[in-house]
């Protein structure tokens, strides 16, 4: 939804177009939402102007430790939890400040330490991590007041890290017997998730996920038959309207795919746990399907494709993998959700939950595929070729990414896209939004040097492309006018890529983002010891490798080479192939 703020909670955004051509791009993309998510925004907003939602959430006194069971006190080592943020503002009131990108401190405020210390004493139960562990939460708990500050500013993030908490708590075998300070502390976390949920509902991304997730949990361990029914009923929806049927996931980013599958495992796991009911159908059938959709996009080692917007989490990271590795995720998912083991039967996050491997998945990938938003081709020798359709297009898209093509080799990804860089970049980068989002950070055609959509804010664009399916791909009508289509072909270790376009466009450029590496020249396209890539035209056109940038990892830009061809009208056809070293077999 329009907002520029921190959580677009407390403000709206102004579009970057001036005048009634902004107010016109407000409407359509709001037409293009559909009337839920914007009366649920105008309900948020409603609720915002007239103080409930401020009332909601209350000033209290802040809970007292001990947490968790057995802890001694400990001198409390305190943290910078407020960074550039007003540490006493109301929470619906903190706003974003110029160049102060938010995301790391809530990956602060998420206390991933606190599930580390929990494995910890139960390795070494001689040892101090307990006692840490307690002032850790300690000092949150003091440096974090209820509902002030940016450690509550985000419904969400108090959902995952109530439910971090809560499988610390289970870690320790102590998630049946609270303790007084941890069950007001688990209180006022369902309480902020309630505060604002019109707000989550309305997004249509892992918010409504997360928090009906949080509220579950919560309401499981506090006892609370409110909490947790409410909580079900809402992850159930949730699940039901986001996941289709495939199992892909209306936020189309297979890393925010792997944070919704995460806390689908860790609501199932407490369900489980604790003798609750199984969530409403169709839970169960999306989540396997989201499993499955998963395994197929992710390399051998573990790696995503950066596709969409991506901040690199790692929730309930129980073994240790870190962002960069999906691998313990997609274990953890499948031993839940299908039954067996993903090729991890070893997983050290599985054996502290105490999930058995059972029999492992197959490994073999469809040749083909199609889902909702995507289409997946497999290859010689573990290449892999992935499709941003938007097929069907239900669901905002995150980035002007429609017809982006990844390749992959292995783990190698070797047409890529650029990634995020940071939602609110640091000073003087503004362009990484421009250069990442837009549709220069994608292997896609763009006309005119014009965007493929207006950019409204942060996460939203108007005028969304018409999307279509095709055999072997898809194609798009953009509101100029412009038509492309693109097939992929595979046959063996030789890809193939055929870009058709029409349109009352001047020039057009084609972009190939490249992994980084000692890519040469030659006279008809680009190789290496990775591939050597040629194109073709129905007409003339002119080809260069020019530096563009990427960002491997959220926070981080960096140099990457990109093939780029350009070209005039009449123009119609162009043929890309990929040549992937031979191997045995192939």
């Amino acid at each position: 939804m329009p907002g520029d703020t921190v959580l677009g909670e407390t403000r709206p955004s102004s579009p970057s177009a001036p005048g009634w051509r902004g107010i016109w791009l407000c409407a359509d993309a709001a037409w293009r939402l559909g009337p839920r998510p914007v009366m649920l925004f105008a309900w948020h907003r409603l609720r915002l102007v007239a103080g409930l939602a401020h009332r909601a959430l209350p000033d209290r006194p802040a809970p007292r430790g001990p947490f968790l069971p057995e802890a001694a006190a400990l001198p409390i080592t305190p943290h910078d939890w407020h960074g550039a943020f007003d540490g006493q503002a109301h929470a619906l009131d903190v706003l974003a400040r110029p160049g102060a990108d938010i995301r790391g401190l809530w990956e602060a405020h998420r206390l991933a330490p606190l599930l580390k210390l929990a494995q910890a004493v139960t390795r070494d139960p001689s040892g101090d991590h307990l006692n840490q562990a307690e002032a850790l939460l300690a000092d949150w708990a003091a440096a974090n007041p209820p509902f002030r500050g940016p450690g509550w500013a985000c419904a969400q993030e108090a959902a995952l890290r109530a439910m971090g908490i809560c499988i610390a708590l289970a870690l320790l075998g102590a998630d049946r017997r609270l303790s007084p300070g941890a069950r007001d502390l688990l209180a006022l976390h369902a309480e902020r998730i309630r505060a604002t949920r019109a707000y989550g509902a309305a997004q249509d991304n892992n918010h409504p996920i997360s928090e009906a997730a949080g509220l579950f949990v919560c309401g499981l361990l506090l006892g609370r038959a409110r909490d947790q029914r409410d909580g079900a009923r809402g992850l159930a929806r949730a699940v039901a309207r986001l996941v289709s049927p495939c199992g892909a996931f209306a936020q189309a980013s297979p890393a925010y795919h792997r944070l919704m599958l995460d806390v689908l495992a860790i609501a199932e796991w407490f369900r489980r746990r604790h003798g609750a009911p199984s969530f409403a159908a169709p839970f169960a059938a999306r989540a396997a399907a989201a499993t499955q959709w998963l395994g197929r996009v992710m390399a051998p080692n573990g790696a995503l494709p950066r596709i969409g917007p991506c901040d690199d989490s790692a929730f309930a990271d129980l073994s240790g993998f870190g962002a960069g590795d999906a691998r313990a995720s997609l274990e953890r998912a499948s031993r839940l959700f299908l039954g067996a083991s993903a090729g991890l039967p070893n997983d050290p996050g599985c054996r502290a939950l105490g999930l058995a491997a059972g029999p492992s998945l197959p490994s073999i990938l469809p040749s083909h595929w199609r889902s909702a938003g995507w289409f997946g081709r497999s290859g010689a020798g573990g290449a892999r070729g992935v499709l941003r359709t938007g097929v069907p297009l239900r669901f905002r898209p995150g980035q002007a990414d429609l017809l982006h093509f990844d390749l992959w080799d292995g783990n190698e990804n070797l047409l890529r896209d650029g990634g995020s860089g940071a939602y609110l970049p640091p000073p003087g980068f503004d362009w990484w939004q421009r250069m990442l989002a837009g549709g220069l950070g994608h292997n896609l055609i763009t006309f005119d040097d014009a965007e493929p959509m207006p950019r409204l804010g942060p996460f939203l664009f108007g005028r969304w492309p018409r999307c279509r399916a095709i055999p072997d791909g898809a194609k798009t009508r953009d509101w100029r006018g412009n038509r492309h289509a693109r097939r992929v072909e595979c046959r063996g270790r030789l890809w193939r890529v055929e870009d058709q376009v029409r349109g009352d466009f001047r020039r057009l450029a084609l972009r190939w983002r490249l992994s980084p590496g000692d890519w040469r020249r030659i006279p008809d396209g680009v190789e290496s010891a990775k591939a050597r890539i040629t194109l073709s035209a129905d007409a003339p056109f002119s080809l260069e490798l020019i530096r563009g940038w990427e960002s491997p990892a959220y926070g981080r830009v960096e140099p990457a080479p990109v093939l780029e061809l350009r070209a005039n009208r009449p123009i119609g056809r162009i043929y890309t192939e990929i040549a992937l070293p031979k191997m045995g077999g192939c």
